[in-house]
């Protein structure tokens, strides 16, 4: 339970966090919160030999309007989410998600970006990102660049970022007002992973669903953007007939591994259950 040696660094700048990246390459890795670079340090399976700490860098965290779409800072805390008017007005879902995650000291302290860059297919955040659409800012040597969530994750703990960049914001474009959200997540106990859990967004207009998105968290290697499952509610009044549609769809791609949650049946049809109280619930708070 004792981390390898390395050599701390801590930043004034993100010019200066990218250069750190850049000279150590596969060597180095970014701490924001810690909550989940740190444990796997302890257990020696992460062993950088540079930490570079982004603590300092101010411009990292926040939550502002910008266009059509909403940012946030790699570095907010989901504290932060949870206490943010404007997300609660505009994209609620994401405070909804931020409360499930472990305990009040951890959000005081986790972070976003930490969150979604880690590539851990039991962090919650990353589906709902690819449920809302969301893209990551990059940072790195040769400049900034955006890759779609839906696009980001490759395996388990491995994504599309590159070993010298950085994670530096999240984009999400404003759901249509009146839009109907919901994330259902059944874990063992309070702060724990999720056995399955289910995020979906959907938007109503004259009884019929004019679109939806469904992801599922802890049931495959990454997290798991269910497009076939959200486009079968399209159209439908979103009925009981439309729903087992779109749960055996979301059951299709789904593809969780036996382990101390759970043998794989029972993970599957615990994936079905949640996008079907999700997508019951979502539509409960659906303008139509």
């Amino acid at each position: 339970m004792i981390p390898g040696a390395f050599e701390y660094h801590r930043p004034a700048s993100l010019d200066e966090a990218v250069t750190l990246m850049t000279n150590h390459g596969d060597e180095g890795r970014v701490v924001a919160g810690g909550h989940s670079l740190i444990p796997m340090m302890k257990l020696r399976l992460a062993v950088p030999t540079h930490l570079i700490d982004l603590g300092n860098l101010a411009d990292l965290k926040g939550i502002r309007a910008v266009g059509k779409a909403v940012e946030i800072g790699a570095m907010t805390t989901q504290h932060d989410l949870i206490a943010s008017d404007l997300l609660a007005e505009t994209c609620p879902i994401l405070r909804e998600v931020a409360l499930t995650i472990a305990d009040p000291q951890v959000r005081y302290c986790g972070t976003v970006g930490g969150n979604v860059a880690n590539g851990d297919p039991g962090n919650d955040m990353p589906a709902v990102m690819q449920c809302l659409g969301a893209s990551f800012m990059l940072r790195g040597p040769k400049g900034a660049r955006q890759v779609a969530a839906r696009a980001f994750y490759e395996a388990a703990y491995f994504t599309a970022r590159k070993d010298d960049e950085i994670l530096t914001a999240i984009s999400i474009p404003l759901p249509a007002q009146g839009h109907g959200y919901a994330y259902e997540k059944l874990k063992r106990k309070v702060g724990d992973y999720a056995i399955a859990a289910a995020a979906v967004v959907l938007a109503m207009d004259g009884g019929k669903c004019k679109s939806a998105a469904i992801a599922l968290t802890n049931v495959g290697e990454t997290p798991i953007f269910a497009e076939a499952a959200g486009n079968s509610l399209v159209g439908t009044a979103v009925d009981d007939g439309a729903i087992a549609k779109a749960v055996a769809a979301a059951k299709a791609v789904a593809k969780p591994a036996a382990d101390m949650r759970g043998p794989q049946d029972y993970r599957s049809h615990a994936a079905g259950v949640m996008v079907e109280r999700a997508i019951k619930r979502a539509l409960t708070r659906a303008k139509r």
